[in-house]
């Protein structure tokens, strides 16, 4: 079974949920942007991604990507469906009109995305960094660089890749050392291998443009040495620069998706931005990637929870215990208790993780467009603090997830023919790239919550009390999370003064806390306006028996960390 993207879920969460169109209408650049116009987009987007990227999922993975020579070859379909794509206007539908874009809000590119992933994520990896390198070469790049390169990016008809890791440099980009020479003309020599790039070379597109980190002669050691140069697969006089694919990697997952080792031979590049800025540049690329790594994880376990949704509600084996659901088969799975507990669980999760990343995506362009300040700093606290969050905990949760999903197959679930496996396998490297949720954990606790003593935090959990009654049994439960984590910070802060070791070695319980309760204000947004069918009210029943308990075991650990060790008498 191919996915389907489940349009009237996503369009609850989107409307009644959130109130988008109320929301975005509010700002000046989409004061047009009413409900009919995205749920026009959305179903189109919809029909796309089912018609033309789903069915070529299987095909991705088994066929997978081919090296030969230096050129890489995709799976079959896989360029008809690009060139589809991009000539659709899809790419750049959140691009400014300006750059030849649509100029319609980041939620909407959000949710193609996520469905993207959804359907075929060995295939979404290429156009995946896109809208990242359009806000890098938009904000940094030079006039002459944004005519040559901008509206072909924007509009999806160049691919782009981001170019970082090497070898000795994996997570801490200060050790790289690809190097960068200046020329007379203006331009740069660039030499050095860059490794694990996703797309360095394809037949999808004409042209590749290569965002490439690299120090120059005089650079002082370090991450504040690093500069950021462009660098295209084809120089604008036609010929082929010297960028070589040196092999593709052998990879657990994403077969459709090549993972190239990059060899840059005294390649010519242009700065992008100012010299030793180069990591400042690169994050306006990884801060749109890492939503985009989120909306990955929330589709993969919508993908493989459509699967196992749909195997349960036929497979029949023992007797279900307890009443019959007259909807279903006689004694299908999908109404045994054991098969519900995976289901429902799971179900939480994509439900609330859609509210807070669909949020976070507006988030975004609050913050570019709202002309109250004090309205656009809570936006980017919002984003600053939440980013990592979802970036972490739902690429976790898509793995994990998704082998649950797994589990409802019994032994068919581990065998190729029903597609499951693949899922399982392609959702394991999200927890790596665009920072690992390890890297995730400590930005969040140490870079930003820590560095102002818990203000933002605090703050932020103010702005999410708004509209909480602590009369109400659901609200109060949000409020006492709330309330819990605020006391955890403030004590991970104090004792973080005494021992400098304690916050990276709380940060992953940290951050997967801030999730939980964001997820248990996620699920009270939606419970006060579904209705009391069973999707919703299995879910939300799952989410609090089996989901936020969690909570108080996170919590419980950290406090024991920050507690000394009671001595021992020997």
């Amino acid at each position: 079974m191919d996915y389907q993207p489940r349009l009237d879920d996503i369009r609850f969460i989107l409307h009644e949920v959130l109130d988008a169109p109320a929301q975005l209408q509010a700002l000046a650049p989409f004061a047009g942007t009413d409900a009919e116009l995205m749920e026009q987009v959305l179903g189109e987007a919809g029909k796309f991604v089912a018609s033309q990227i789903a069915p070529l999922q299987r095909t991705g993975d088994e066929i997978g990507c081919t090296w030969d020579q230096g050129q890489v070859t995709t799976p079959p379909g896989f360029k008809a469906a690009y060139a589809a794509f991009w000539q659709g206007g899809w790419p750049a539908l959140a691009c400014a009109t300006e750059d030849g874009g649509q100029g319609l809000p980041a939620v909407l590119e959000a949710i193609l995305y996520e469905m993207l992933s959804a359907a075929n994520h060995g295939w979404t990896m290429a156009p995946g960094l896109l809208h990242g390198a359009y806000e890098c070469i938009r904000h940094h790049a030079s006039d002459a660089l944004k005519a040559t390169y901008l509206e072909k990016v924007a509009t999806g008809e160049w691919l782009a890749t981001m170019c970082l890791t090497e070898p000795q440099a994996g997570s801490d980009l200060g050790l790289a050392r690809t190097r960068a020479v200046a020329q007379t003309d203006g331009s740069y020599r660039l030499a050095g291998t860059k490794i694990f790039i996703s797309g360095g070379e394809h037949d999808l597109t004409d042209n590749i443009v290569h965002l490439v980190l690299a120090r120059l002669p005089d650079a002082q050691p370090g991450p504040k040495g690093l500069s950021l140069f462009l660098a295209p697969k084809v120089l604008p006089d036609g010929q082929r620069n010297t960028v070589h694919c040196d092999r593709i990697e052998e990879k657990m997952g994403l077969h459709g998706s090549p993972t190239c080792v990059m060899r840059f031979d005294e390649a010519t590049g242009w700065l992008v931005g100012e010299p030793g800025r180069g990591l400042a540049a690169m994050f306006v690329m990884m801060n749109a990637a890492r939503l985009h790594v989120a909306l990955q994880g929330i589709g993969l376990l919508e993908a493989a929870w459509q699967k196992a949704d749909a195997y349960a509600g036929e497979r029949r084996q023992m007797r279900v215990p307890g009443p019959r659901d007259n909807t279903q088969a006689a004694d299908a799975i999908t109404g045994h208790p054991a098969m519900r507990r995976l289901l429902d669980t799971q179900r939480a999760w994509i439900d609330g993780g859609r509210v807070l990343a669909y949020r976070t995506a507006m988030e975004l362009d609050i913050a570019k467009h709202h002309p109250d300040a004090t309205r656009q700093a809570s936006a980017q606290r919002w984003c600053s603090l939440v980013t990592p969050v979802l970036k972490a905990a739902f690429t976790h949760q898509a793995f994990y997830g998704a082998s649950e999903c797994l589990q409802v197959f019994g032994g068919h679930g581990y065998v190729r023919e029903w597609g499951i496996e693949q899922i399982v396998r392609d959702a394991r490297v999200p927890m790596i790239y665009e920072g690992t949720n390890e890297i995730q954990a400590i930005d969040l606790l140490v870079r930003k919550v820590l560095a102002d003593g818990g203000a933002g935090m605090a703050a932020l959990l103010q702005d999410l009390q708004a509209g909480l009654d602590a009369g109400h049994p659901g609200d109060a439960d949000v409020l006492r999370r709330f309330a819990d984590l605020r006391e955890l910070t403030a004590l991970l802060a104090a004792a973080s003064r005494t021992n400098p070791v304690l916050a990276c070695e709380a940060a992953d319980d940290y951050l997967r806390a801030v999730a939980l309760a964001l997820l248990a204000w996620a699920w009270r947004r939606i419970d006060s306006v579904a209705d009391d069918a069973p999707r919703w009210r299995q879910a939300s029943a799952a989410l609090h028996l089996r989901v936020l308990p969690e909570f108080d075991m996170r919590l419980g650990i950290m406090r024991g960390q920050c507690t000394p060790a009671p001595a021992v008498l020997v």
